[in-house]
């Protein structure tokens, strides 16, 4: 049993709390909102009124709360949980915030006798109440296996993702991706609205391709990330097919502002002599601009020149 402090019971802090004290944790919790306190009146933890009086005696403190800004005030602020955390202690922000916030602010609380991993969460509050959240840590080795008897009571999967401030930066990739996608299909059935398709049938077929069913788990494993960009179809015809849909767009009054951007990079990759490759090397393009490191193979490299 260990003895935490947990900060933030919203949505998923909540239910991730909740399931801490059920599986036997000694639990102090907080938060600035009396209504998610009280679903803790009941419950056998110690509600605490400030970050300061729940860090007391604790080995661990979880943070699990909107923003950088709030870590940083319930961990270093006038009533914060640093005040009288035990020396060596480990906290575990399990939050979603800036990156660089929190690697400035684990440099911080290590300088003050500290120590800090980052353990983002995956899914839903669904899975919160579950315990079947994924976790995302970032942190040494050593900390992230201190940690893990407390993720196993929230998490059915749990990746180390490498030292302090990996697991953020993986969750704010998920999250890049995830709502860049959320614009993409809106503007996909948008358009299939304005030209007179039915719902339900877009979203039917749509549903059953590649498109629709998400290309990191269809396209890129099989093509690019096999290190095979010969073209089941290639970056000149994604170019002709999306500026057809642009033009479909322009056609009904449907705004297709990602698909506009799109083009633009399609449009490069006859400069960057990656044309005839396979629409996922539009990762290898994006490299290229990016000057990765990654993207160093010229076209004698690729599998489509075999």
């Amino acid at each position: 049993m260990a003895n935490i402090a947990f900060i933030g019971l919203g949505i998923m802090g909540g239910p991730m709390a909740m399931n801490l004290i059920r599986n036997g944790q000694s639990v102090a919790v907080y938060d600035i909102s009396e209504e998610a306190m009280a679903a803790f009146k009941e419950l056998d933890c110690r509600c605490a009124e400030s970050p300061m009086a729940a860090a007391e005696g604790v080995s661990f403190v979880i943070t699990m709360l909107p923003n950088s800004e709030h870590v940083r005030d319930v961990l270093l602020g006038s009533s914060g949980a640093c005040k009288s955390l035990l020396t060596n202690a480990l906290i575990i922000d399990m939050s979603t915030v800036n990156a660089s916030t929190s690697i400035d602010l684990a440099e911080t609380v290590r300088k003050l006798g500290f120590r800090m991993i980052d353990a983002p969460v995956g899914r839903s509050p669904h899975n919160a109440q579950d315990g079947t959240l994924l976790i995302m840590a970032g942190g040494t080795e050593t900390d992230v296996d201190e940690a893990r008897p407390l993720f196993e009571c929230m998490a059915d999967t749990i990746h180390h993702i490498g030292p302090q401030g990996c697991g953020i930066k993986l969750k704010l990739c998920n999250n890049y991706l995830h709502m860049v996608g959320i614009v993409a299909t809106a503007e996909a059935l948008v358009l299939a609205e304005k030209a007179g398709l039915d719902r339900a049938t877009a979203v039917k077929v749509l549903s059953s391709t590649s498109a629709g069913r998400g290309v990191l788990i269809g396209n890129y494993p099989r093509k690019v990330l096999a290190n095979d960009i010969t073209p089941d179809f290639s970056l000149r015809m994604g170019h002709k097919d999306i500026s057809h849909a642009l033009d479909l767009g322009s056609d009904v009054s449907s705004p297709l502002a990602l698909g506009a951007v799109a083009r633009e990079y399609y449009a490069l990759a006859q400069s960057w002599g990656r044309e005839e490759q396979d629409c996922t090397a539009m990762l290898l393009l994006l490299e290229d601009i990016a000057r990765t490191g990654q993207s160093s193979r010229d076209a004698s490299d690729i599998k489509s020149d075999f």
